[in-house]
């Protein structure tokens, strides 16, 4: 299994996505895998349940602990082994013809051990020993649930067309696009396929190898380094605002606000389908089939979403890699995203949609390792380190600061922000380019630069040379 794979030194782990074109027979089979490994997570889990309910009756029975049902052991080996008893007795059709020989071993396998992985980080949870948010309790997959299964054994590869890949069972799929980034290190032997997750996602079935890459880590030699050090604050309005800890601005991208954009015809399209005939008769109340003109519509919004999610991937992924590539340290605050967008529910508008419509935690995250791949460094501030709310001309810091006030005025009257202001954004950002200057720097003082030590604000709100008390003239809004 890829998780017991140590990872030797020059090695990162590094997944390759693919989309796949498969033949009629070949999706067949695919949607067969899925409801395998699903088939799988249910009867294991019914099994996991029906123990755990028949020891609690016992106990309230009064029967000593000595005497209840043993209990399911949950080790994937276990759960695995119980499956392959009860398969030949469960897994058959109405006429008692067995079906789970269809489909490759491996789906059933990878299906238990993800659920000994969920049923432990329940348990875990309940102990307080698992960091993070509490884990619930497993629940039962249905047909709507996400479609995907996984292959850790077999025949994995990449042909050498560079165009097919050949998985366990499946044979040779055709993917939709060149595979050839990971072909040239297969065949240079600076890559190695732990595993392979199929899974169908945002219209299509998809193929993603987890490998193990040999990755120097150091920058290419292509790309110029625009600054040594650098802040970079998120935002709604300005998606990066990047600055130096003398307050020069180096880099400001607007939120492109893909789905937006999109919205209009989102509507235009869900008022259409309101109109046709859907799957629900809202005046019987039952359910109906559904018209061949409501069934494209919505194939039209699926598109319109899936076209939302890729520009998305693809932003922050260009993004990401510019300023891991373009700056040996990078400062950015540590935003709880989740806790940003609890409320609202499902329904999100205003902020919360903003939110995750920038994405702002899927940048944190990939900026987070591929400052590893890139040897720069990411120093993040504490969650409630003040980078908008302190003066970056005198290092005072405001009692109140509104998401409204798109300029910072100093409250000092000796600050030269006091009357002409700067804006927020870029305020931030020079407050954490100097957050993270302070923290190399002592870093390196006691000898490591992969080490955090904590800097006191009043170290990281340095006042800059200008007489005036300004962080610089091009730091004044306009």
């Amino acid at each position: 299994m890829a998780e017991k794979f140590e990872v030797p030194g020059g090695w990162v782990l590094q997944a390759y996505q693919y989309a796949l074109d498969p033949t009629d027979a070949q999706a067949v089979a695919l949607e067969s895998h899925a409801g395998g490994a699903r088939f799988a997570w249910n009867t294991m889990l019914r099994a996991v349940k029906a123990n755990l309910s028949q020891r609690e009756a016992e106990k309230s029975y009064g029967i000593t602990d000595a005497d209840l049902t043993p209990s399911m052991v949950w080790s994937f080996q276990s759960l695995r082994n119980d499956f392959n008893k009860r398969k030949h007795q469960v897994a058959v059709r109405e006429d008692g013809t067995p079906w789970w020989a269809e489909n490759s071993k491996e789906a059933y396998a990878n299906a238990c051990k993800n659920l000994a992985e969920a049923l432990k980080n329940w348990s875990d949870s309940r102990k307080g020993t698992r960091k993070g948010p509490r884990a619930g309790f497993p629940s039962f997959k249905s047909k709507r649930s996400a479609r995907a299964f996984a292959f850790t054994t077999g025949t994995i590869r990449v042909e050498p067309d560079r165009h097919h890949v050949t998985l366990p069972r499946l044979g040779t799929l055709r993917v939709h696009e060149s595979a050839r980034k990971l072909a040239r290190r297969l065949e240079h032997r600076t890559a190695r396929i732990l595993k392979a997750t199929v899974r169908f996602e945002r219209g299509r079935w998809l193929v993603s190898f987890t490998c193990v890459v040999e990755r120097a880590a150091s920058r290419p030699e292509h790309v110029k380094r625009l600054a040594p050090v650098v802040g970079v604050d998120v935002g709604v309005k300005d998606l990066i605002v990047a600055a130096t800890p003398d307050g020069r601005e180096v880099l400001r991208v607007q939120a492109p606000k893909e789905f937006t954009h999109a919205s209009r015809k989102l509507r235009a399209l869900q008022r259409k389908a309101a109109r046709q005939q859907g799957p629900w008769d809202a005046v019987t109340e039952t359910r109906r089939e559904p018209s061949n003109a409501w069934q494209r519509t919505q194939q039209a919004i699926a598109d319109q979403h899936v076209r939302v999610a890729n520009l998305r991937r693809d932003r922050l992924h260009k993004l990401t890699t510019l300023l891991a590539q373009s700056f040996d340290v990078i400062g950015t605050e540590t935003l709880a995203v989740k806790n940003m967008m609890a409320a609202g529910g499902a329904r999100k508008k205003g902020l919360n949609r903003s939110i995750a419509d920038a994405g702002l935690g899927e940048f944190s995250r990939q900026l987070d390792y591929k400052t590893t791949w890139y040897s720069s460094a990411l120093v993040k501030a504490d969650r409630w380190y003040p980078s908008s709310k302190t003066c970056s001309g005198c290092g005072s810091v405001k009692a109140k600061l509104s998401l409204s006030d798109r300029l910072h005025v100093c409250d000092n009257e000796d600050c030269g922000l006091n009357i002409t202001g700067i804006d927020r954004d870029l305020n931030a950002a020079i407050n954490l380019a100097r957050y993270a200057r302070a923290e190399q720097s002592a870093c390196f003082d006691n000898g490591g630069a992969d080490r955090k030590t904590t800097a006191p604000a009043a170290l990281v709100a340095m006042k800059p040379e200008s007489s005036d008390g300004s962080a610089s003239p091009k730091t004044e809004a306009a």
